[in-house]
């Protein structure tokens, strides 16, 4: 099994609802994504994914969506303000967690057609969080 990995940096806000602690202020994080791809097979290059390709579709997409944007969940009732005041936002279903981004990162990154195996965010030096099927 051949395996690589690109590690991604952006810088995101968010807040936790139904949550006690100070994370359910709005606040940003200097992120990192590592996403580590799998195979059983090269191409004729010799390589499982380029890691220019990576690059290209999981860094644009984390580029035009998540980064410099606050993170919110869809019924966060901030979100009516960052609408109304076209403040950029990325909204998702789920409680904006590391856990919950970590998922988002690694599903759009299977939807980009790269094979994936598990997607790490790291919300700050010594917390992270990683989804993996």
């Amino acid at each position: 099994m051949y395996r690589v990995t690109k590690s991604i940096e952006f810088c995101y806000g968010h807040r936790l609802t139904n949550y006690a602690g100070k994370c359910r202020h709005l606040h940003g994080h200097n992120g990192r994504v590592e996403i580590e791809l799998c195979g059983d097979t090269l191409d004729s290059r010799g390589m499982l994914t380029d890691f220019g390709d990576i690059k290209r579709l999981i860094k644009q997409w984390i580029d035009e969506n998540l980064d410099h944007r606050m993170i919110l969940k869809r019924d966060d009732p901030a979100v009516e303000y960052m609408r109304s005041h076209n403040e950029p936002a990325y909204f998702i279903d789920d409680n904006p967690t590391a856990e919950a981004i970590a998922k988002l990162i690694y599903i759009k990154t299977r939807e980009l057609g790269l094979p994936v195996r598990k997607a790490t965010l790291w919300e700050t030096p010594d917390s992270w969080a990683t989804y993996e099927e």
